[in-house]
């Protein structure tokens, strides 16, 4: 199998700002099935982003070099989504201020004055009973 595009995985890397030194690369013996091979070689890669602390193992292939690429393209895959996560959340708490902080409209500010005077009417109703004393 061909190894992918080369120079697009370093561009997403450079994108995210994964630098090679932050990265702490190890190879172990796969599991699963293959028998004989998968318990003699170490193909399996696990590669660690030391400043997130992120961890990806990688056993796709029976190549040791298709699998150091295809561990780096699910680290980005990763990163990428917890920083769309991030910023997701940060704009949900955004639209969420906003929504309190507005001012209510018309309509409902109207409704809840006419509830108000209807049970103002209700507690006026309450008072003390004028007998024939």
């Amino acid at each position: 199998m061909p190894l992918p595009d080369e120079t697009a995985l370093q561009q997403r890397l450079r994108k995210l700002r994964v630098r090679e030194e932050d990265l702490e690369e190890s190879f172990i013996r796969g599991s699963g099935a293959g028998g004989q091979k998968i318990n003699k070689t170490s193909s399996t890669v696990v590669l660690r982003h030391l400043p997130t602390g992120l961890e990806v193992r990688c056993q796709r292939e029976r190549s040791q070099v298709m699998n150091r690429h295809w561990a780096r393209v699910e680290l980005c895959d990763r990163l990428e989504a917890a920083r769309d996560e991030a910023r997701l959340a940060e704009q949900n708490e955004r639209e969420k201020s906003r929504r309190q902080n507005r001012p209510r409209p018309r309509g409902l500010k109207r409704r809840i004055l006419e509830g108000k005077k209807q049970r103002s009417g209700l507690k006026k109703q309450r008072g003390r009973v004028r007998g024939d004393d």
